[in-house]
């Protein structure tokens, strides 16, 4: 199926400027949020704590509940709205208890019970995780995003070309920063399923960049009389219609996910519909300008290479 025709002529090249000024806005951006707010708001899985998930049958503030966890020590439990049923289910969460965590869950369900009525309310999910294994869960998630990074690297200069797999990791870094700046600008919890999605990000980004880096090594040895520029121009056009196919989608089932998926599965998905866009993005205004840059940098004095 050809949603665009491949011999459309889009000038992609000539707003390269223009793609590199918009992201590093983006980039800008992120960073200045995590400077900010001192880092991702990393959830329990990295930072440690407990989360207690509690649904009650009838609507009741959060207000209420926070007086009541005061009795117990823990006035400064963060207290979130959760799920469908907005005034009814809350995330409790924990970071720091004198507490033991093993005895937390029963003692803040023993107070609720006091509070509101032992019929009133549900406990539907309890997960605690300490400091010293969030801290070793978030090198080890670091440590594989950096590892996928340098798989990808070898695998590029193989394949390829190293002044490709250079263009596929900023590409890849990128869309990584940007992702993690989205979650800090939306004040979104980052876990573990984030990390799974961020290397899912890479995968699909990676994929995408590979297929148009693939046609402009085609090009370059068909189109020996053309420049530079034109070349990888028409290569971004010749697959553009392959790439708006598959962003297209993937989207519509990521948004899917996002809006019926449930508040367990909605970070992960939000994370995903970052990342392809960005990812779909990166793969024609920063993977393919940067080969230009490359040639204009390294190669200058050697027009013909």
């Amino acid at each position: 199926m050809e949603f665009i025709r491949s011999d459309i002529n889009l000038d992609f090249m000539k707003k390269k400027k223009w793609g590199f000024c918009f992201s590093l806005i983006l980039i800008a951006v992120s960073f200045m949020s995590l400077l900010i707010k001192g880092g991702p708001n990393y959830g329990i899985d990295f930072a440690g704590g407990a989360l207690v998930q509690v649904k009650y049958n009838r609507s009741v503030p959060a207000a209420e509940i926070n007086k009541s966890l005061k009795k117990i020590g823990l006035g400064d439990a963060l207290i979130q709205r959760f799920g469908k049923d907005a005034d009814n289910e809350y995330l409790i969460r924990v970071k720091k208890s004198t507490l033991a965590f093993e005895t937390l869950s029963e003692i803040i369900e023993q107070n609720l019970r006091e509070t509101f009525g032992k019929d009133s309310f549900e406990i539907r999910r309890v997960e605690m995780v300490g400091s010293k294994v969030g801290g070793d869960l978030r090198r080890k998630g670091i440590l594989a995003i950096i590892y996928a990074m340098g798989g990808i690297l070898i695998y590029i200069t193989i394949r390829f070309e190293f002044k490709f797999a250079a263009g596929a990791i900023v590409a890849l870094i990128h869309d990584v920063i940007i992702t993690v700046g989205a979650f800090s600008v939306t004040n979104r919890e980052f876990t573990l399923p984030i990390v799974a999605a961020i290397l899912t990000i890479i995968g699909y980004s990676l994929n995408d960049t590979i297929v148009v880096y693939d046609r402009i090594r085609e090009n370059l040895r068909k189109m020996r009389d053309k420049s530079y520029e034109s070349i990888i121009n028409k290569s971004i056009n010749e697959t553009l219609s392959r790439t708006i196919l598959t962003s297209t989608t993937t989207l519509l089932v990521v948004l899917a996910l996002f809006i019926l998926g449930g508040g367990v599965i909605h970070n992960f998905a939000f994370a995903l519909l970052v990342g392809i866009v960005i990812g779909t993005y990166s793969s024609i205004f920063v993977a393919s300008p940067i080969l230009i840059l490359w040639k204009k940098i390294f190669l200058k004095d050697k027009p013909g290479k």
